[in-house]
């Protein structure tokens, strides 16, 4: 790790841990918002218990952040900007806690610049003199996100093909009028799509047709998101095929001869959910593009934000009430709280006695909580 350049770097010969914990609140700025801010806290506590040891002030074990805080400061130690940033660390950080809202760049990198005057003040007060604090810098921002190799071969073929098309319409034009100074076919739109949405093949069924995005080239075809699939996807699993994505023909038409007893009602079924499971995932995506680095439960197009707070809540009959076979069942796999619950709450449907009425009723005491 010493080879990789990192702001707080100067921070090692005193703690590599406090340098390191701090080398990773910097890569979640961008990443993660919500946990940069969260964890800024244990940060800026363990220098407060430093600095606690150098003024011999007793410290306990159930003093929380404000308790050391408002101690040292009822002592004289801080400045009013050095308590002024210790505050302000210790409040958002609470709330990237507790609150589901969406925290912005922004508000991590005024907790960051905050982290750099409580280190400062830290270093010259009591680190030795050897030590030299940099002028602050802003973290460097991410490069935009970009489009795969594969996806980006297809909108090269796909934008080349639309370019000699017109090319050759252009030609086409100009023999049939060679006084016409030749031009090219009337520009056309390209939409722009953002990453991942590209679409990679199209997949047909009678006189309909499905555009199959690239994030989901070879995306897992849970049987559970196909209500009334399930058993046909099932069956179509142990013959291996239509697991994923990528195992689909571009044809749905005669999908059913695979297994027996299914026919084209089924083909016909599957093929509009399909449609349903694809527009969900778009959502999907999107709701993760807007949310990156956040941890969410899905229930169909719906979401919850897991703070921390949340993934505490204990899977109880108390806390959940009239679901008590899921609730029972979970804890026998050892799900004991909500945070360690699958992202996808419709897999919970698997368990016996339980089906999607039931998880709907857990997704919607998640809401209220």
């Amino acid at each position: 790790m010493k080879n990789t350049t990192y702001f707080y770097q100067f921070l090692e010969p005193i703690s590599n841990e406090l340098a390191f914990l701090a080398r990773e609140l910097e890569n979640s700025i961008f990443n993660s918002p919500r946990t940069m801010l969260t964890h800024a806290r244990v940060f800026v506590e363990n220098i407060l218990l430093q600095v606690m040891k150098h003024e011999e002030i007793k410290d306990d074990q159930f003093l929380t952040l404000k308790d050391r805080l408002d101690l040292l400061n009822e002592q004289g130690v801080f400045t009013s900007e050095v308590r002024d940033a210790l505050h302000h660390v210790r409040q958002t950080g609470n709330q990237a806690s507790h609150d589901s809202r969406l925290f912005r760049y922004s508000e991590a990198l005024l907790s960051w610049e905050a982290l750099y005057k409580i280190v400062k003040w830290y270093i010259e007060v009591y680190a030795p003199l050897s030590i030299q604090v940099p002028d602050y810098q802003d973290p460097s921002a991410p490069k935009e996100k970009t489009y795969d190799t594969s996806e980006l071969e297809v909108r090269l073929k796909a934008l080349e093909e639309l370019l000699l098309s017109s090319m050759k319409e252009g030609s086409a034009k100009k023999v049939a009028n060679e006084e016409e100074v030749p031009v090219l076919t009337t520009p056309t739109k390209v939409e722009l799509k953002e990453p991942g949405f590209t679409t990679i093949r199209t997949i047909i069924y009678k006189n309909e047709s499905i555009e199959v995005p690239y994030f989901l080239r070879d995306a897992f075809l849970l049987p559970q998101r196909f209500q009334k699939s399930e058993t046909f996807l099932i069956r179509l699993g142990a013959e291996q095929q239509a697991r994923i994505m990528s195992e689909l023909p571009n044809n749905l038409d005669g999908l059913h001869k695979h297994v027996k007893r299914y026919n084209e009602k089924n083909d016909e079924l599957f093929f509009q959910e399909l449609k349903i499971f694809i527009e969900e995932e778009k959502t999907r995506r999107n709701i993760n593009l807007d949310r990156h680095g956040e941890l969410l439960l899905f229930y169909k197009t719906e979401h919850i934000v897991l703070t921390d707070e949340l993934k505490k809540v204990p899977l109880t009959t108390t806390e959940f009430q009239g679901i008590p076979s899921l609730i029972r069942q979970l804890n026998e796999d050892e799900m004991l709280t909500v945070g360690q619950l699958p992202m996808e709450l419709v897999i919970l449907g698997k368990y016996k006695n339980v089906g999607i009425v039931n998880v709907e009723k857990l997704f919607e005491q998640l809401k209220n909580k």
